[in-house]
């Protein structure tokens, strides 16, 4: 063990950043898998769905790149970070208030403003605090942070089925445990910096060219990748009752799993063979996936299809950071975090639109158009890829 900022090699803040997105995971997963079956409960429909989906990704991705910015410009981390998860943590409790799908629109929208306000600064600790193992750090993250998510997954599952709790309860819970969560938030220690004289334009044009390209290539699987409440909706058609429930549930708990499992290892393979190797079987594993979805509908499809979706987002999420990490400067990495984040968040409106409004059609065609869109977003990424060094 070398001393008290590192145990086994790990920052201790990237650590306590992932204690406080485990507790917090714990919150939102216990939401996430009921959220699409409270929404129709309530009498949303698929658009609806669609439009709840995409408006929470890209409100969220619209305040990144601004809060990204802004503590870049003054310097500070925490308090953005802390700020973020306070905000979620009201909304949560309000959400929890609904009585119509109107109300779940603005609370459930609103919620994301602390992701906002969270997630590019706190990118830029993790990124800061393990510059040789960007991977490794944000893989660590990652699965602490879908551990809770399967810790939710599970504890949502036992509310409803042994319990008998009803979807506004269950949300309440989750809101208690978004509360414990600011806690680890105290112990995080961020570096001093210098405030800089950085002007809010600069954060697309003074970009290097291999980010403004990457920046493309993954708004384009943004675009590919809609709201993940699709899946469940799709898993729930094949029931009836209140195993219509149970089995999305466990089956998003098994999404959770894969996820956690392969995070650290697909963050540790992209440290030794490069992000892009990584970044494109990711892509392409979504794009296989999704026409799984298009194809089957059978509750052996789905134990698979959930567990590669799973692996889909181990591959992707952690390394998409740590890839724009690496082409960023260490002086702009919270605008360029927030940039990429906003960016890529700007099209999941579009894209879970137009999954809703698909849906309304036939199932099947909106995880063809996923599958698709995906593959183009595989070809950028080769086509580019002399950039991404």
């Amino acid at each position: 063990m070398k001393n008290k900022k590192y145990l086994a090699g790990i920052s201790l803040n990237v650590l306590l950043l992932g204690v406080v997105s485990f507790f917090n995971d714990v919150s939102s997963e216990m939401i996430m898998p009921i959220l699409p079956m409270f929404i129709t409960a309530l009498g949303g429909t698929g658009i609806v769905v669609g439009l709840i989906g995409g408006l929470r990704d890209s409100l969220s991705s619209i305040l990144k790149v601004v809060f990204g910015y802004w503590s870049d410009k003054t310097g500070k981390r925490k308090v953005f970070v802390s700020s973020g998860y306070i905000v979620s943590a009201v909304f949560k409790f309000m959400l929890s208030l609904s009585m119509t799908w109107q109300h779940v629109l603005a609370f459930a929208s609103l919620e994301r403003i602390g992701k906002g306000l969270r997630t590019a600064p706190r990118d830029a600790i993790i990124a800061d605090a393990m510059p040789k193992q960007r991977g490794r750090g944000f893989g660590i993250h990652r699965l602490l942070d879908t551990s809770g998510a399967i810790i939710g997954s599970i504890l949502v599952f036992i509310l409803f089925w042994s319990l008998g709790f009803d979807f506004k309860t269950i949300i309440l819970v989750a809101a208690v445990f978004s509360l414990v969560s600011l806690f680890p938030l105290y112990f995080v220690r961020e570096q001093k910096r210098k405030k800089q004289k950085i002007t809010f334009g600069l954060s697309l044009r003074s970009l290097p060219k291999s980010l403004r390209l990457f920046i493309i290539v993954s708004s384009i699987f943004a675009l590919a990748n809609f709201s993940y409440m699709f899946f469940i909706l799709r898993a729930q058609s094949l029931f009836t009752g209140r195993v219509s429930v149970a089995v999305p549930i466990l089956l998003y708990v098994l999404f959770n799993i894969f996820y956690a499992t392969f995070a650290v290892p697909f963050g540790n393979l992209s440290d030794r063979i490069g992000r892009k190797k990584v970044l494109v079987f990711g892509y392409l594993l979504f794009s296989l996936t999704s026409i799984g979805f298009a194809l089957f509908h059978s509750l052996l499809a789905f134990i698979v299809l959930f567990a590669l979706y799973g692996m889909v987002y181990a591959t992707v999420d952690g390394n998409q950071r740590a890839l724009v990490s690496d082409l960023s400067t260490k002086q702009l990495r919270a605008t360029a975090l927030g940039t990429f984040h906003t960016m890529t968040g700007l099209m999941a409106l579009p894209a879970s639109l137009i999954a809703g409004f698909l849906w309304t059609i036939s199932q099947q065609a909106t995880f063809l158009y996923g599958s698709v869109v995906s593959m183009l977003s595989v070809a950028l990424f080769l086509a580019f890829k002399k950039y991404f060094k």
